[in-house]
């Protein structure tokens, strides 16, 4: 049994001695958090790079994410080709309170339209108001932080390597065309300079002999 009022005594003596430590706590709003790189706040839109697909509505655990689109014809890019079709999104929205936040629609997005924005003030009075439309997810798309630096010693994405490639065959091309067309203004410059001293030798010795005759 222990001795009465001990328990007391003792959570007096902690109260006393945190009273003497300076406070840690962050006066939310006036100090903002210090949030992870990958911080799951909300989801922004890339809406140039949305195709469509309809993949992050069909993978998403709660069909929170709405899309609707219609489709229009594309002039053939050439003469006697055929017309193509293609969707044009019209509206893309996401509605917060249904969302789980699992990142599954991020994951599955085949052309890097979705990100992860470490925003989290967007709470509303009303909770229907939580259904942001994609000018609202394409605000947010400008607070997604860049992505990490690669390990210098990492290998070059083959995305990049790809694009290298390409841009390095473009331009041995194109310094092939430049030589091919000095050397031929060359050779057609350094031919009518031959022939015009030719000419002029010929010339020159049928009107000498006809002097000497």
């Amino acid at each position: 049994m222990g001795i009465p009022g001990s328990g007391l005594a003792k959570g007096l003596a902690v109260t006393l001695r945190t009273m003497t430590r300076k406070s840690h706590t962050a006066q939310y709003p006036d100090a903002q958090p210090e949030l992870p790189p990958r911080t799951r706040g909300v989801i922004g839109l890339f809406e140039e790079n949305c195709t469509v697909c309809m993949l992050c509505a069909r993978e998403c655990p709660d069909w929170c994410i709405y899309i609707d689109s219609h489709k229009e014809t594309v002039p053939p890019a050439a003469p006697g080709g055929r017309e193509r079709s293609r969707n044009v999104l019209d509206r893309f929205a996401i509605d917060f309170a249904l969302c789980m936040y699992c990142g599954i629609c991020i994951e599955v997005c085949p052309f890097d339209a979705l990100f992860w924005s470490p925003e989290f003030e967007y709470a509303e009075e009303d909770i229907r108001d939580l259904t942001h439309e994609r000018d609202k997810l394409r605000e947010w798309m400008w607070t997604v932080p860049a992505p990490p630096a690669l390990d210098p010693r990492a290998e070059e994405p083959k995305e990049i390597a790809a694009a290298r490639k390409a841009a390095d065959k473009l331009a041995a091309a194109a310094a092939q065309a430049a030589e091919a067309a000095q050397a031929e203004a060359e050779r057609g410059s350094g031919g009518t300079d031959a022939s015009g001293t030719a000419n002029g030798t010929a010339s020159g010795t049928e009107n000498g002999n006809g002097a000497a005759s």
